[in-house]
């Protein structure tokens, strides 16, 4: 799976985390994972939690993004160069 894809799969699953936890009362007990164990947390302070990480992975997919857009365009100016080489060894010798 891509760097993107796993970005766009945890920032999911942090969005579906921060709805149900809208939908709990600000007194509620709630936990949040801590490796293989579940910690007692605040509501607010793991909202809080919850969109820090959903806007770093936002901008982490924005980077990836134009990663991805500056490769796409080197790739398509270095097939340009090949094609233009390939084209002047192709072409008939001038009389």
């Amino acid at each position: 799976m891509s760097q993107k894809q796993l970005l766009e799969a945890e920032k999911a699953e942090a969005d579906r985390a921060t709805e149900e936890l809208k939908k709990a009362a600000p007194d509620a007990i709630v936990y949040k994972s801590a490796g293989s164990v579940l910690v007692k947390a605040n509501r607010d302070d793991l909202l809080k939690e919850l969109d820090e990480k959903i806007d770093l992975t936002n901008t982490r997919i924005l980077v990836l993004a134009k990663q991805e857009e500056r490769i796409r365009s080197n790739l398509q100016e270095v097939q340009n160069k090949v094609n233009e080489a390939l084209k002047s060894k192709q072409a008939p010798p001038a009389n």
